[in-house]
């Protein structure tokens, strides 16, 4: 897991969530990219499980740990290219920042699209290229909300250095 600190991990969780409804109990919700599953933990911590959550990652090792931290279902899949499951929400916290471009574009499709109302991801924000990690700029991000024929947008900066936390609407 590549977070600076449990700390940003909190930060970023605090944002993506304050960008979704506030009472999920009848909602259902996929992790996307789910690594561990601290966003589960971190959720009914804060007395906000949904109805149903679901955590995908493309990596075993991770859906194994996730699944037996969390006793929920974990999906092994790739997310850019496999038929995910519908949900709510889906939500998404860094796991597009090592991404190619046209990858974290289908990764946002293809949650976006299994989405029943939207879906909220945080992102490496701004123009820099890096060998490593994925930057989306705001034009970028306006693009493929175009694309995808998104009904709204909503996006948040400023909590932490070259973040961002967006919200697809249907």
């Amino acid at each position: 897991m590549r977070w600076n600190s449990k700390k940003t991990q909190l930060v970023r969780f605090d944002n993506l969530l304050s960008l979704l409804p506030g009472d999920l109990r009848e909602k259902t919700l996929c992790d996307a990219g789910c690594g561990f599953g601290d966003l589960h933990g971190y959720l009914a911590k804060k007395g906000l499980l949904p109805r149903e959550y679901t955590g995908i990652d493309t990596l075993e090792t991770m859906c194994a740990i996730a699944s037996k931290k969390t006793g929920k279902k974990i999906i092994r899949a790739n997310i850019c290219h496999e038929t995910i499951p519908k949900a709510d929400f889906y939500l998404c916290s860094g796991a597009m920042n090592t991404l190619h471009p046209y990858e974290a574009f289908l990764f946002i499709k293809n949650c976006f699209d299994a989405s029943k109302e939207g879906f909220v991801f945080n992102i490496l924000h701004g123009e820099k290229q890096s060998g490593i990690y994925n930057y989306l700029s705001t034009r970028r991000l306006e693009q493929i909300a175009k694309d995808l024929n998104v009904a709204k947008t909503v996006s948040q900066t400023g909590y932490l250095p070259n973040d961002i936390t967006v919200m697809f609407y249907k």
